[in-house]
This record gives C-alpha cells, structure tokens and sequence, in this order.
C-alpha cells in the first residue's frame, strides 16, 4: 500500500512561492495573437476564458527577453514600453480567479528577423546555419563570454519586468531548439571550451541563466523550466540525457519542470505526438514562413496520434528527481489524467486540449466530461497565422478585430 496516496487533480498545490488552486497548467502555444508585438486584446480574452474555465495557471507563449531574441516580427517583447498591455492580460487573468505565466525566451539562431545588433544571429556554435536558409541568413555567431552575459542580464531583465506586469511565474524555454537548447543539444552545440562537450558543460549556461531568473525573482514568482526531455532524432539527446538535465536544473533550484519533447527542425511530430495533416494549409503571406510550412509538410514522418505519447521518456525523468513536475503530452481525458497523477506526475500541462475547450477543466471537475473534443489534428497550429490567431478548428475563428487592438488600448 502507498505511503502517498494519488492526489486529486483538482487539489492545490504549491510551485515555490506560489500556489495553484488545482493542478492544470495552459502550455504555452504561440497563438499569433500579437500583431503589433503587444498583446492583443483578442490574447487577453483567450488567457481570461482559459482560468474561467477552471485551469489554475495559464502560460503567455515566447515572450522574448530582448529584440534580437524575437524568432518572429511582431513577437511579444518583455520592454518597459510593453508592460501596459501586459498588465491588462495578467489583470484579466486575476479578475476570474487565476494564475499567469509568462513564458521567456531568446530564439538565438532559430529566427527569421534580420534586423539585429549583430552580424549573424547568435547561438551556441557559429557556422552554417539551416534555420537561415529560408530568411537568407546562412551563417550564425558563436557566443563569446560578453554575448553570454549580455543574454543573461536580458532574461534576468526579463523576469523582473514580468514581475512588474503582474505574472506570478515566469517559464524559462530551454527546449525546441530555442537559445538555451542551442546550448544543450549536441545537434547545435560543437563548442570545445567549457560550455561544451560533456551534457554537464552543455548545461553551463543554461544554469546560469536559471540561477540569474531565480535570484532576480524566485522569491517572489515561480521560477519554471520548460525543456525537451527527448530531441526525437538521430545524434540528439535521449530521454536518458533528459533525466539527468532534470538533475541539473533540480540543483539548480528551478521550482518545476515542464516535460516536452522535440525540435522544432529536426522533430517537429516528437514535440506533438502526430503528423501535420495535408489540411494544415492555411495561406500564408509571408513567404518565408509559408515555405517553412511546406517543408515541414514534406519532410515530416507519418505518425498516429496516441495518447501519452510521451510518457514512457517522462518516467525516466520521474524516477530521477524529487522535485515537482508537470507532464505534458497527449493528455485528452479523464482516465489518461488520473493516470499521469498516479504514476507520481504533480500537474499537467495541457496546449491543443485547452484551445479546443477554454472550459474543459472545470467540465472535468463537475463530471459533466472526461473526453475532450481535441482531435489532435494539429491545425491549430496553423490556424496562429490567421487574422483571428489560433482557434480550434472544431469552434469559431478567433476575432480578427480584436486581434488588431493592443491589449490597453480605450
């Protein structure tokens, strides 16, 4: 018999200084719902539906600490200038009686933006840069140790400014194939000094970008890591590697980790779990990103969704540290839920699920559901390059007027 019995999905539960009301996480999904590089007002309606809808703490996808570590034009940017409509979000968000988190990020060389203060986009080695290749920038920089500071003080920069913006955590995105996964990968991290090599040194600098957030506002914010416990491909790391970069960032102090999967290059059906379908063709205007689009098409494997799809590579992360986790993965029903709590997994992160029911969390709690409508057909990704952002496909396309006035605006 269990010493710790399984807690209720529905419990509270405590994320360093903070406290989530129950145990349902909104991941982070870019909703292209920040036409002006602000939050939309259409970006605060979604955000406030999703905690009225019963999820405890909902995730404000790659707001980038810096401009040059924007992957996208009109990507949310943490600046002073930015914090207004922020506010509005994270107010919104208080008012129906949940928690925000603001996702931060640096895209390093996974970026299509041109304009920036240096030469070449900046990443954990230099060279030829496959990203580049459908923006026109074929070479990405080497960071040296000022470039490695200079991101530092951006994300710790960052963190504050959420702070002051109302988030009550911030989510530091070490997956995907983003900056910080730049570092961790040995895909993009051929370094020889001492941020390279062993996964320990491939870890470095990632470490010091946590220990940086922790100190700047770990006393009074959640401090969470998101990364990819398994790259999905050849020469990538394992779900074995995964498990010892949770010891790592364990030591560090993080106060959760939250388990994804893949890269965004190279894996992109590991990080969701299924193929993108032939339907995912919404038109896109910018050609670069609409060539990106096609070549993803082309080249992804085919593969049938399967619920917890990522569960056997989580385990592995389970049996490795104590400290608390949120599964994320493939999760659309009640008896795949209780299973994650039961296996020892303290939350769970849900993206798709959530889009296509704002609700489904509170239908879960009055037991008027237990399946979700989610199909796992992906098309919401696409559905982020439309006027309205992302929506489900199964309900109304997001309100394109809304999406055009920033979150502050009278």
């Amino acid at each position: 018999m269990s010493l710790h019995p399984t807690p209720s999905p529905f419990s509270p539960i405590a994320i360093g200084p903070l406290t989530l009301k129950n145990r349902f996480i909104k991941a982070a999904t870019n909703e292209g719902m920040s036409a002006q590089g602000v939050p939309s007002k259409q970006l605060v309606k979604l955000h406030a539906a999703l905690v009225n809808g019963g999820t405890a703490l909902t995730t404000v996808a790659y707001c980038a600490v810096s401009s040059d570590g924007r992957t996208l034009p009109n990507q949310l940017i943490l600046v002073p200038e930015s914090l207004p409509h922020f506010k509005a979000l994270t107010d919104a968000v208080h008012r129906e009686g949940g928690l925000a988190s603001a996702q931060i990020t640096h895209g390093g060389c996974f970026t299509f933006i041109r304009e920036r203060s240096t030469a070449r986009p900046l990443s954990s080695s230099g060279g030829f840069n496959k990203i580049g290749m459908m923006s026109g920038m074929f070479l990405k920089q080497a960071m040296n140790e000022r470039d490695m500071q200079q991101v530092v003080q951006d994300f710790a920069r960052a963190a504050r400014l959420a702070r002051q913006a109302g988030f009550d955590a911030v989510e530091i995105h070490m997956g995907h194939g983003y900056l910080l996964s730049q570092f961790i990968s040995p895909l993009y991290n051929k370094r020889r000094d001492q941020y390279g090599g062993s996964l320990e040194n491939r870890l470095r600098f990632p470490r010091r970008v946590l220990r940086a957030v922790l100190d700047a506002v770990g006393r009074d914010m959640a401090v969470i890591c998101k990364y990819s416990i398994t790259e999905g491909v050849r020469g990538g790391n394992s779900a074995e590697d995964g498990a010892q970069i949770a010891r790592m960032l364990e030591q560090e102090g993080a106060h959760l980790l939250v388990l994804s999967a893949g890269m965004n290059a190279e894996s992109i059906t590991t990080m969701f779990g299924s193929s993108f379908p032939k339907e995912n063709r919404v038109q896109q205007k910018n050609p670069v990103i609409a060539l990106a689009m096609a070549i993803q098409r082309l080249t992804d494997p085919k593969v049938e969704f399967r619920e917890l799809y990522l569960l056997e590579h989580a385990r592995k992360v389970r049996a490795a540290v104590k400290m608390p986790l949120a599964y994320l993965g493939g999760a659309k029903s009640l008896s795949s839920i209780e299973r994650i709590m039961a296996e020892g997994f303290d939350l769970i992160a849900m993206g798709r699920v959530l889009l296509a029911e704002h609700d489904y969390v509170n239908k879960l709690a009055s037991g008027a559901s237990k399946n979700s409508i989610c199909t796992a057909c992906n098309r919401c990704v696409a559905m982020m390059y439309t006027p309205g952002g992302t929506s489900c496909v199964l309900g109304k396309p997001g309100d394109a007027e809304l999406n055009r006035q920033p979150a502050a605006a009278q």
